[in-house]
């Protein structure tokens, strides 16, 4: 892990209010980030309800491609808090 994503994870873990959270995140992100970023958490939700790819691609309005990334990243196991 580089030594930024270290640092980031070690703040994200600082944080102790939902809306200390949210100001966090609205400040470091883009506009467009703060729009992508929660809808790949979503992804990866309903791809844990078994809905299917190109229904959830249909949903968020992302490419297949993108949903099938969360896909894989889910078949690894990196989503067990979601």
């Amino acid at each position: 892990m580089n030594k930024y994503l270290k640092n980031l994870s070690k703040y994200l873990l600082s944080i102790k209010t939902e809306r200390e959270m949210q100001n966090f995140l609205t400040a470091i992100f883009t506009p467009a980030e703060i729009e992508h970023v929660p809808k790949r958490l979503e992804l990866v939700r309903l791809l844990k309800q078994g809905i299917p790819q190109h229904e959830i691609a249909k949903r968020l309005n992302m490419g297949v491609a993108t949903v099938t990334r969360g896909s894989q990243e889910l078949k690894k196991d990196n989503f067990k808090n979601v």
